[in-house]
C-alpha cells in the first residue's frame, strides 16, 4: 500500500490526510525521506556545472521537501498528542537526523560551491532577498563547522549527535513526571475553589478515570488552584509537585542529563572557536553578546525585585492577619495575591471568566486581525489528527492565504506550555505554497457540554501565540529559509508580544467579552478595573522570568557547571532572589533551555523583545488609534511579511524609524511611573 506520508497530498488546501496515517507510516516514511534528500544533495554536489545560485542555493531549497513535510507532520503530533510510539520513534530519530544535518553541513564539495558563490557574489547579480538567502546559508554552514577538519570535525559530529538524544529524552522525563503525578480531592478538599476550578478538576479526573476531582501539573489548573485553594496544606504538596518536575530521583530525573548538554554545549563552542556557548549562540542575534543580555535583564530586575519585596511584606501581612505566622512560602504567594486583587481592585477571577470563554477570544483575536490586516476567518470541517483540533481558512480580498489550526486544551499526551508550529511554511519557490498553521495551549477542559472559560493570562497567552500564527500567515517571500518566524531568536517574539497590547484596547473587550450564558457585555466598572489591574502583581511575574533568563545566561557564559544545581542556586543567592518567588522554569524543567538549543543562552529574548513590542504599540497610540491603518501596514511590510529577509534591526528601523530603549517596557510592566 502507498504510504500517505510519501503520497501527493490532493485534498483540500493540501492538509496532511491525518486519518489515513498510522504511526507505523512514519519510520519507512522517514527513511524514504532522507534517502531521496540525500540523493539530492549529492547531486547538487558533485554537478558538474560551476556553482550558480539556481543550481546550488535555490537547489538545497528544494532538497529536503518531502523530508519537511513527513517531519512537520511527526514533530507536531509528537508534541501535541504523543504516545510511546511516537515517543520512541522520537528516540530513533534524533541520532538519524543529528547524522543527517552533520553530513549535509560537513559536505565539502557543497560547502565549496557556496564559499565560491559568496566570495564572487557581487557579480551574481542577486536581488536582495537572494544575496540575504546566501549570506544565511552560508552562515549556517559555518557555524555548523564547515570549516573544521579530521577529528575536530568528526568530534562535533558526534557532540551534535548525543545532544539531539539528550534533547528529546529530557523532553520525553518532563513529560512522564507530568503525566504520572495527579493529586486527587475530596469533596471537603474544594473550599475556596470556585466554580470553574472545581468543573476543570472533574473534567481531569474523568480523563484519569477517575470518580471525583483531580489536580494535576497543567499550569491552567494548577496555577487557580494555587490562587483560590484554602487548604494551605495541599496547595504545598501541589506547588512542590509541580516544582520538582524532573527532579523527582526516578528515571525521569533530568538533573544529569542538563549537566551533560552544558558541557557539550560548552565543548561544542570551544571547537567552533568560541569562548562559550553563550559568544557562539549570541553573535547571530540582535543582542549580539552575552554583557548586552546582562545588561538589559538587570536594568529590569532592580526595579522588579524591589517591587516584589514590597508586595511580599503586603502579603505576609494577609497571611499573619489569617493567622498563620511565619514566611510566607512561594505556595501562599499566588493565594494571597488574588485575595489582595480582590481588595484592591475588586476583581474576581470567578465573576471575570464568564466572560472570557474560549470561542469569544478566538473571535476576538480574529477581529483585530481583520481590522489590522484585511484577514477572514471561516471554520473548516476537516479531518485533523485529534478531535479537540479545529481549523479554519484564512482568506484576505478572496485570496486563499492560510489554513490556521487551534488545539487548545490540555490532555496527558501534550506537552506542557503554549506554542506555534507549522505543519508547512510560506514560500514562492518552485510554486506559491501557503502555510498550515498551528496553536497549541493547554488550557483546562470544561465539564462536559460547559463551555471553555479562560483566565485573563489564557486570553493573553491565545493572543500571545496568535502572534506567531500571524507572523507564519502573513509571511511573503521566495524562499522558505527565511520564511515567517526565520528570524532572530530574540526577534521571533516581537509579532507575538505586540500582539497581547490588542487585548488591552477597551473596544476589543467591549465587544468580544460577553458572558456565555446571558450574551451580556461586560460591566463597563468590571472592564475598568480590569484594565486598571493590567499591571498587577508584576513584581512578581517580572523576577520570576528575569531569574530563569539569568540562570540560563550564567550556565553558558563561562565554563559549563560541574553541578547546575549548585551554580543556579549560586546566582539566585547573588541577585537576592525573593525567598517566596521561584524560577518559573527551574533547571529539571526548563524545557526551553534543555530540549533543545532553540531558547539556550536565548531565553532573555522575551524580554528583548518586549523592549521592541513596547516601543511598537507606542507607535499605534502615538498615531491616536489602535487600529490606525498606516501603522499597520507599516508592520506587516517590514515585520510579519518579511520573515528573516534582513536583520531584525534593520527590520524595525524600517518600521520605527529608530531601535527603543527599556523605557518604554518598564512603564508597561507598571516598574516606574507613568510619564
Amino acid at each position: 500500500m502507498t504510504n500517505p506520508l510519501l503520497s501527493d497530498w490532493t485534498g483540500r488546501f493540501q492538509l496532511p490526510p491525518f486519518a489515513a496515517i498510522a504511526d507505523a507510516d512514519f519510520a519507512p516514511a522517514f527513511d524514504a525521506a532522507l534517502t531521496e534528500a540525500r540523493a539530492r544533495i549529492t547531486a547538487i554536489a558533485e554537478d558538474p556545472a560551476a556553482p550558480s545560485f539556481a543550481n546550488t542555493i535555490e537547489a538545497l531549497e528544494l532538497a529536503e521537501e518531502t523530508l519537511d513535510r513527513v517531519a512537520g507532520v511527526f514533530f507536531n503530533l509528537a508534541g501535541a498528542d504523543s504516545n510511546p510510539a511516537r515517543e520512541a520513534l522520537q528516540r530513533d530519530l534524533a541520532p538519524k537526523l543529528s547524522a543527517f544535518s552533520s553530513e549535509l553541513v560537513m559536505n565539502r564539495p557543497l560547502f565549496e560551491r557556496i564559499e565560491a558563490l559568496w566570495q564572487g557574489r557581487d557579480g551574481l547579480g542577486l536581488n536582495d532577498e537572494q544575496m540575504r538567502v546566501l549570506t544565511l546559508y552560508r552562515r549556517m554552514f559555518v557555524r555548523a563547522g564547515a570549516q573544521l577538519e579530521g577529528s575536530k570535525a568528526q568530534r562535533l559530529t558526534e557532540v551534535k549527535s548525543r545532544l539531539a538524544v539528550l534533547g528529546t529524552q529530557f523532553t520525553q522525563n518532563l513529560l512522564a513526571d507530568e503525566r504520572e503525578w495527579f493529586m486527587e480531592l475530596a469533596e471537603d478538599q474544594l473550599t475556596g475553589l470556585p466554580d470553574f476550578v472545581v468543573a476543570s478538576a472533574r473534567a481531569a479526573a474523568e480523563e484519569r478515570g477517575l470518580d471525583g476531582w483531580a489536580i494535576t501539573l497543567n499550569r491552567s489548573l494548577i496555577v487557580p488552584f494555587l490562587q483560590f485553594s484554602s487548604r494551605r496544606d495541599l496547595r504545598e504538596t501541589a506547588y512542590k509537585a509541580w516544582v520538582a518536575r524532573g527532579e523527582n530521583g526516578n528515571d525521569h530525573d533530568n538533573r544529569e542529563i542538563a549537566r551533560e548538554i552544558l558541557a557539550l554545549r560548552e565543548e561544542r563552542a570551544h571547537l567552533l572557536g568560541y569562548p562559550n556557548f553563550a559568544a557562539y549562540k549570541l553573535e547571530p542575534e540582535m543582542a549580539k553578546t552575552p554583557q548586552a543580555v546582562r545588561d538589559l535583564l538587570m536594568q529590569v530586575w532592580r526595579p522588579a525585585r524591589a517591587k516584589a519585596n514590597a508586595d511580599a511584606e503586603v502579603l505576609t501581612a494577609l497571611m499573619h492577619r489569617d493567622g498563620i505566622n511565619g514566611d510566607l512560602e512561594p505556595w501562599d504567594w499566588r493565594y494571597y495575591s488574588e485575595q489582595r486583587r480582590r481588595d484592591e481592585h475588586d476583581l474576581d477571577e470567578g465573576q471575570l471568566k464568564p466572560y472570557l470563554s474560549l470561542d469569544a477570544m478566538i473571535a476576538a483575536a480574529f477581529d483585530v486581525a481583520n481590522r489590522l490586516f484585511g484577514l477572514e476567518f471561516r471554520e473548516l470541517d476537516a479531518a485533523l489528527y485529534h478531535p479537540d483540533v479545529r481549523a479554519w481558512e484564512v482568506t484576505r480580498e478572496g485570496r486563499h492565504m492560510a489554513v490556521f489550526l487551534g488545539d487548545y486544551f490540555a490532555r496527558s499526551s501534550k506537552r506542557s506550555g503554549a506554542w506555534c508550529s507549522a505543519f508547512r511554511a510560506q514560500r514562492k519557490l518552485g510554486g506559491e505554497v501557503r502555510p498550515v498553521v498551528v496553536n497549541v495551549c493547554n488550557f483546562a477542559r470544561p465539564a462536559k457540554g460547559q463551555p471553555a472559560l479562560l483566565s485573563y493570562d489564557d486570553a493573553r497567552t491565545l493572543f500571545h501565540e496568535f502572534g506567531h500564527a500571524l507572523h507564519q500567515m502573513l509571511s511573503d517571500v521566495t524562499y522558505g529559509f527565511i520564511s515567517g518566524t526565520s528570524v532572530a531568536r530574540d526577534f521571533v517574539e516581537l509579532p507575538s508580544q505586540l500582539y497581547e497590547h490588542w487585548l488591552e484596547v477597551p473596544e476589543v473587550l467591549k465587544t468580544h467579552a460577553k458572558h456565555w450564558q446571558t450574551g451580556a457585555a461586560m460591566p463597563a466598572d468590571m472592564l475598568q478595573r480590569l484594565l486598571n489591574a493590567a499591571t498587577y502583581d508584576q513584581g512578581f511575574a517580572t523576577v520570576e522570568y528575569v531569574a530563569s533568563a539569568l540562570v540560563d545566561l550564567a550556565f553558558h557564559d563561562g565554563p559549563a557547571p560541574a553541578d547546575p544545581m549548585a551554580k543556579q542556586a549560586k546566582v539566585l543567592a547573588e541577585l537576592g532572589m525573593p525567598r517566596a518567588i521561584r524560577m518559573r522554569h527551574a533547571t529539571p524543567h526548563f524545557a526551553h533551555v534543555f530540549s533543545g538549543d532553540g531558547y539556550s543562552s536565548g531565553y532573555y529574548s522575551y524580554m528583548w523583545s518586549e523592549v521592541m513590542d513596547a516601543d511598537a504599540f507606542e507607535a499605534f497610540e502615538e498615531a491616536g488609534d489602535a487600529f490606525d491603518p498606516v501603522t499597520a501596514e507599516k508592520l506587516e511590510t517590514f515585520i510579519l511579511s518579511a520573515g528573516g529577509s534582513e536583520e531584525a534591526e534593520a527590520l524595525y528601523m524600517s518600521f520605527r524609524g529608530r531601535l527603543p530603549g527599556v523605557e518604554a517596557l518598564l512603564r508597561g510592566r507598571g516598574l516606574v511611573p507613568a510619564v
